[in-house]
């Protein structure tokens, strides 16, 4: 059975650090690509990060360069994220995603509140 597993969300004030992990299961991890999503309220989802299946490339929204760095450790199946000097505008449902060719996994999703 595929699963992704995702935990490390939270409440957090502004300028604070999580760290979010994706584990998987049930599939080769090291074949697929990682990614991260969000969606806020009202908002469409937009993808935060992405990493290829070695780790070797990386690419990042914008508005998180130089603040959110995106991981991945294939003997563990797990793809994470780190989140520093988190803003308000961060907030939002973070999802984990990992893609190989035709197949494409979603996990369920963790919240992430940035506010004093």
């Amino acid at each position: 059975e595929v699963q992704l597993v995702e935990s490390g969300g939270g409440l957090v004030q502004p300028g604070g650090s999580l760290r979010l992990s994706c584990a998987a299961s049930g599939f080769t991890f090291s074949n697929y690509y990682g990614r991260w999503y969000r969606q806020a309220p009202g908002k469409e989802r937009e993808l935060v990060a992405d990493i290829s299946n070695g780790g070797r490339s990386t690419n990042y929204l914008s508005s998180v360069k130089g603040r959110f760095t995106i991981s991945r450790d294939n003997a563990k199946n797990t793809v994470y994220l780190q989140m520093n000097s988190l803003k308000p505008e961060d907030t939002a449902v973070y999802y984990c995603n990992v893609v190989f060719y035709a197949n494409n996994y979603w996990g369920q999703g963790t919240q992430v509140t940035v506010s004093s």
